[in-house]
């Protein structure tokens, strides 16, 4: 639905973005990811046709954005962090406006009307858009991107401001719509971006430096050869018994949690599953284990660790 192929963007000497490739197939949602100035929004402005590339295509279903810009553009639906409102508009004028400025060939009165009952705003439709709340003038913006029922929605930032109520309620939305639509999510909320997106692409300093799924990404920059095991009894009665399991390599108490009850990190060989080995053990020798869990990083510290961000840097440093 969406090729990315290759583009560059040079302003004079700077080299803004670097040769960005990625794909969007139809029905995914896409976390789209960079620190400030890592070339993010050059990038989705490209994509929308709003700056054109100094090399490489994008192409929305089919269309070159930049051959053939008109029959491109209708097919994307966009929300910028700070959505276009005219504020002295009610929502109702101003849903028929952007939908006459798209040209939409569908039945205004019914599409106005299906669109507010999807993003829940059919209560306010006849309220100036000034009047209204943060988290409903969002919903109106969505509102817009949505007429015409294009296949592709590129939307920024859309929870920044809401309330937690707000964010939770968007969330769902743009979850919904990842069922009919391609999404090109950007966000600096991480957790955000875990919950609602399929697949993320990382940018920085102009390049792309991930391309993965969620899961994917925490599994590959994580310790995948490390078990974290909560388990009661005494310590080193636990840690004897783990050591002689098979393809254990070491075995370390990170801190005590309770009454007898302690978490460790389990090393392993590479490429070798011991859960079963260690149930079994840890049973034969009555020392119950309460969780365990492979040690996979976050979405957040993959960023960090990607980006080369000097927080996780000094975070690192300190432990």
């Amino acid at each position: 639905m969406i090729e990315v192929k290759n583009i560059t963007k040079c302003y004079g000497d700077k080299v803004a973005v670097d040769n960005v490739s990625f794909t969007a197939p139809s029905g995914e949602i896409l976390g789209f990811l960079g620190p400030n100035g890592a070339g993010k929004s050059t990038t989705m402005n490209i994509i929308t046709g709003y700056l054109s590339s100094s090399s490489g295509t994008v192409t929305i279903d089919g269309c070159e954005i930049l051959e053939d810009p008109k029959q491109a553009k209708s097919k994307i639906g966009y929300l910028p962090e700070i959505p276009p409102l005219y504020m002295d508009m009610t929502v109702q004028k101003y849903l028929e406006f952007m939908f006459d400025l798209k040209k939409v060939k569908m039945d205004k009165e019914e599409h106005i009307e299906e669109v507010c009952r999807l993003v829940k705003i059919s209560t306010v439709t006849h309220r100036l858009i000034k009047n209204l709340s943060k988290g409903y003038k969002q919903r109106v913006g969505l509102a817009q991107a949505l007429l015409g029922n294009p296949p592709v929605l590129i939307l920024d930032e859309p929870t920044v401001g809401l309330d937690p109520k707000q964010i939770i309620e968007i969330r769902n939305l743009v979850k919904s719509l990842g069922k009919k639509h391609t999404v090109i999510l950007s966000s600096h909320i991480l957790s955000e971006v875990q919950a609602i997106c399929d697949r993320v692409v990382i940018i920085s300093n102009g390049k792309v430096v991930a391309d993965e799924t969620t899961e994917g990404l925490s599994q590959k920059l994580g310790k995948s050869n490390r078990l974290i095991v909560e388990a009661e009894g005494n310590k080193t009665k636990i840690i004897d018994t783990i050591s002689c399991i098979p393809d254990v390599k070491s075995v370390k108490t990170e801190k005590e949690l309770g009454d007898n009850v302690f978490e460790f990190s389990v090393d392993i060989e590479e490429d070798v599953d011991i859960r079963r080995k260690l149930f079994y053990a840890m049973a034969a020798e009555d020392l119950p284990i309460l969780t365990m869990r492979s040690d996979n990083i976050s979405l957040e510290e993959a960023f960090l660790r990607l980006t080369n961000d000097t927080q996780y840097s000094n975070k690192r440093r300190q432990q």
